[in-house]
């Protein structure tokens, strides 16, 4: 018995110990909380300012706070990419605010929020405010970024990776084959362009899956050195020259072929802000973080889109659909059909909700819970519109949830399409036999009982899974042709495959409507439903319970390291406890996802 009684008030001890850790811990956001509405101060922007933006925070589709590894910020906000855009509207008509500093070397974001910022601060320079870039190196992408500036500068000793660009994947079939991994792949018919699988067929791209990364590649860069001509006014030959021959790689190249205006110190950049400005070196000049000012903007709910807390009311939901697509409920990096659906559901049956729109970014994942998402978007359009608004990816599962919407918005560089399924069933028992010397054996009731990893299909088995594949996919091409009225079925197989496509591809195959970002979308669809633009009210889905005690915990200035501990804790244990609630393995045995992701830094 003692043992027991060892265990019994060890438990005890325990509990106690964790109520009044609890107790601590609310009384310490209490106390923090009313020392920071005493200590707050009005933000106010003075004369002669300027924004620095220097990305020292996460863009992503939706708002929300993330923990850290830094013990002294354990808590960080990110912010969505249609709040940063709409916070540059408020500092255009900001007539303190004179004009931007981008200080951005790297970024890490997909091509479409790129683009949707870069051409965000295209519209704030062209109501005569400068936008001014410097770094001592620029990454491609940052480039690509910067390159929206009046003037862009460079440290004396720097440099441009401006190399074009490159896509490379791994192949490990070999690998495989050494370790007596047997993996059965299952295409639907037809799906050649499906590239997800190859690396376990293969030892190298298939021509199909080679000419389509080189299209979109080719696509994406056309779009960029486009952009970048128009800016710097540099011909696409001569940045074509310049990428084939690394001009680019000291600042003097960089100088010579007019990427950047010109070389200085970052010490010299003061005066030149001055300049811009139409001030004297004796008047005050004040510089604002981008962050700070974007923060105390968002706080105060003073911008067009929101914050990431949904108001409790209004007349167009977002819903958001980001992540890799699973049965069940949501997790931090993947959509749950369940989450989705309801949060669907929700907003249809709202009488004050006339429209939904339904921004996609995601890769696709099961095909089950992405034809759970298509219904409830089906039976929702029964009642009221619902426009898809496609972000960085809505390929594959991703375009599947989209296809039946009364109109698709898509992004130039948007990557869609891949309409396409697959099945990957691995076998093991080789490898734990050779390798570690263990064998199975199993009895069965009937011939098909028991699928397992460690055996091969029969071939009825392979037939029968194939099967399922192809029925899903032919499922997957009708639904694209009954939502895109003037394709036929045959249509959409000619186009589909598994191929991706660029939005501007998309767009001229009709499997979207139109080009257009988020705002696009929701402007139109405030049109489709007569709410003037002025009186539209957003309210954001699916709901996150925790958004309100993060948001107050965002806001906080914890001085202490124990108490950065503390909310550590909190966070860390709310994290964990949600992933193995919520556990990303699904037994969904059919995808319907992108084969590849695609970021420029």
């Amino acid at each position: 018995m003692r043992p027991f009684w060892r265990s019994f008030w060890a438990s005890i001890f325990a509990y106690v110990v964790l109520s009044a850790f609890v107790i601590l811990i609310i009384n310490i956001i209490i106390f923090s909380v009313a020392g920071s509405f005493m200590q707050k101060e009005e933000f106010k922007v003075s004369e002669n300012s300027y924004l620095e933006m220097n990305l020292n925070f996460n863009i992503k589709e939706r708002s929300g706070i993330e923990t850290t590894n830094n013990i002294n910020n354990p808590i960080s906000k990110s912010y969505g990419i249609h709040e940063v855009t709409s916070i540059l509207k408020k500092a255009k008509n900001d007539e303190k605010i004179k004009g931007i500093v981008l200080k951005i070397s790297n970024v890490n974001m997909g091509l479409s929020t790129i683009d949707n910022l870069r051409n965000s601060l295209d519209d704030f320079s062209n109501d005569g405010k400068f936008i001014l870039a410097y770094e001592e190196t620029f990454s491609l992408g940052a480039f690509y970024l910067n390159s929206v500036a009046d003037k862009v500068y460079l440290y004396p000793e720097g440099m441009i990776d401006f190399r074009g660009l490159g896509s490379e994947l791994m192949f490990f079939k070999k690998a495989l084959e050494k370790l007596d991994v047997d993996v059965q792949v299952i295409r639907g018919k037809g799906n050649k362009f499906k590239g997800a699988v190859e690396p376990f067929m293969y030892e190298k791209m298939s021509p199909e899956n080679k000419l389509q990364i080189k299209k979109l590649l080719d696509d994406v860069w056309k779009n960029m050195t486009h952009n970048i001509k128009d800016s710097r006014d540099i011909s696409l030959e001569l940045l074509n020259e310049i990428a084939d021959s690394i001009y680019s790689y000291n600042a003097l190249g960089c100088l010579k072929y007019k990427l950047v205006d010109d070389l200085i110190y970052e010490d010299q950049l003061d005066s030149i802000i001055r300049k811009s400005i139409g001030i004297e070196k004796k008047d005050p000049l004040n510089k604002i973080s981008f962050k700070k000012y974007l923060s105390k903007s968002t706080t105060k709910n003073s911008i067009q889109f929101g914050s990431g807390i949904a108001k409790k009311k209004g007349n167009i939901a977002i819903v958001y659909a980001v992540g890799d697509i699973i049965s069940g409920e949501s997790t931090e990096e993947s959509m749950g059909s369940s989450t989705i659906v309801k949060a669907i559901n929700k907003v249809k049956d709202d009488s004050t909700i006339k429209a939904v729109v339904l921004r996609v970014n995601s890769p696709g994942g099961s095909a089950l819970a992405s034809d759970v998402i298509w219904r409830s978007i089906e039976k929702t359009k029964e009642i009221k519109p619902v426009i898809v608004s496609m972000g960085d990816v809505a390929a594959s599962g991703g375009y599947y949830i989209s296809c039946g919407a009364d109109r698709i918005f898509a992004e130039s560089n948007t990557i869609t399409g891949s309409i396409g399924v697959f099945g990957v069933i691995p076998n093991l028992g080789k490898m734990m036999k050779n390798k570690i010397g263990i064998t199975f054996d199993r009895v069965e009731t009937n011939d098909h009982a028991a699928f397992t990893m460690f055996d091969a299909l029969d071939k009825k088995e392979l037939s029968i899974f194939q099967k399922g594949v192809d029925e899903i996919y032919e499922t997957f091409i009708s639904k694209v042709a009954k939502g895109r009225d003037g394709l036929k079925k045959s249509d959409v197989h000619q186009i589909a495959m598994g191929r991706v496509w660029s939005g501007k591809e998309a767009l001229d195959l009709e499997l979207v409507d139109e080009i257009g970002n988020l705002e696009t979308a929701i402007n139109f669809t405030a049109n489709k439903v007569g709410i003037d633009k002025e009186n539209i009210k957003l309210i954001h889905y699916p709901e996150r319970e925790n958004d309100e005690l993060l948001e107050i915990l965002s806001s906080l200035n914890f001085q202490t390291q124990s108490q950065s501990e503390l909310i550590e804790f909190i966070e860390n244990l709310n994290k964990n406890f949600n992933k193995s609630v919520n556990s990303k393995l699904s037994k969904d045995k059919f995808q319907t996802i992108f084969p590849f992701e695609i970021r420029i830094f």
